[in-house]
């Protein structure tokens, strides 16, 4: 293989691939990316088994052909290469680099030990705002955690329907719904495509569509998803994550939210978070804080027996009878961080149940966190 390419395209390509590459004893092929040289085109490709990211860029292919090169090691080579243009040749299984200034070569491996990535049917698709998406997944994907007897809860859930999407994610002590109504969504599957996504893969989902401006794919099978970005300057996929979904049913989530309330307080947001964090200095071990109410404030409070203690009062519209209630001010303040309107609403449901979060517009967010009983 032989070709030209442009030093700040092939370093895009190695950030989005390298990144699933890692120090794999059993199965060393994994620490490696394959190299292939296709007409107009550098395609690089990496995998975890779990996961697989292919990259394309354009380029002046003179020969094609591939190569696999341990990942690590030339990913710094090039991040340390400051010419305009990269000339890339493959020789007996040798990366040869070379730029105006700059000459080095690499000991590759035949790509004939490197994994398949599976391929999808791409008649029926998903697409939606990239911006959008990746927006929705910043907001769930930190929720989930891991775990080994329910590994459906470790991932992200993926619910796409005729005109909305959902996203959710819980660790049993909350769970957070984000709904995506974007106005040029496409789905043209006859039926709801729902699917769980590691937290691991969806933070990978989350990076390729950074800079993305456009709009996203996504391709289903019954055990794997396809997620795909287009180049700007031609009709080709620029990157294609496949990923195993994780096999299981996810709970019933809509039966957890609470559809009513005793208790309903609509405050700013921006004023809450700072008090919150404030109450969160003195929460002592358990990071528990109090929240009560009167028909006019809020007041928060918090005590740890070594540093002292803290009451904020906070005005707020509040509707429903006075309660006081404990929680995790952790998983409070994340709920309160992830709404995007000017004011936050609390709702309780008295002393000991569920308090829910949400946005002052629209339904999009909704934040369920149980609390602390003593």
């Amino acid at each position: 293989m032989k070709l030209t390419i442009l030093t700040h395209e092939l370093k895009k390509g190695l950030n989005y691939t390298e990144r699933l590459t890692g120090k794999n004893l059993t199965l060393p092929i994994l620490n490696n990316v394959l190299i292939e040289a296709l007409p107009n085109f550098l395609k690089i490709s990496s995998t975890d088994l779990e996961t697989g990211i292919e990259w394309w860029g354009l380029c002046k292919t003179e020969e094609e052909g591939k190569i696999t090169i341990p990942a690590k090691i030339l990913t710094q080579v090039i991040n340390n290469i400051s010419d305009e243009k990269i000339e890339i040749e493959n020789k007996n299984d040798t990366l040869f680099i070379k730029t105006k200034t700059f000459r080095t070569q690499i000991k590759g491996y035949t790509s004939d030990d490197f994994p398949i990535i599976p391929q999808f049917s791409k008649e029926d698709f998903i697409e939606i705002n990239a911006q959008e998406l990746k927006d929705g997944l910043i907001d769930v994907v930190d929720i989930a955690s891991m775990s080994q007897i329910r590994p459906e809860i470790s991932g992200i859930y993926f619910v796409f329907k005729k005109d909305l999407v959902n996203l959710v994610a819980t660790d049993s002590f909350r769970l957070v719904e984000r709904t995506l109504q974007s106005s040029n969504y496409k789905n043209s599957f006859n039926d709801e495509i729902k699917f769980i996504l590691s937290q691991k893969t969806t933070k990978e989902v989350i990076n390729i569509l950074q800079e993305n401006t456009g709009s996203v794919k996504i391709y289903y099978s019954e055990s794997q998803i396809l997620f795909e970005t287009n180049l700007n300057e031609v009709d080709h996929p620029e990157i294609n994550l496949i990923s195993r979904q994780i096999e299981g049913n996810y709970p019933a989530y809509k039966e957890i939210i609470p559809k009513e309330y005793k208790t309903r307080i609509i405050v700013d947001k921006d004023f809450l978070t700072k008090q919150i964090k404030l109450a969160g200095l003195f929460a002592g071990k358990i990071n528990e804080i109090k929240i009560k109410n009167d028909d006019k404030n809020l007041e928060i409070l918090s005590q740890d027996l070594e540093l002292g203690e803290n009451s904020s009062i906070l005005e707020a519209k509040i509707e429903g009878e006075p309660v006081e209630i404990s929680f995790n001010y952790k998983f409070i303040l994340d709920g309160v961080s992830r709404v995007k309107t000017k004011n936050a609403i609390l709702e309780l449901q008295g002393a000991s149940g569920a308090g829910v979060i949400k946005a002052e517009e629209g339904v999009d967010y909704i934040y369920v966190v149980m609390p602390i009983k003593i």
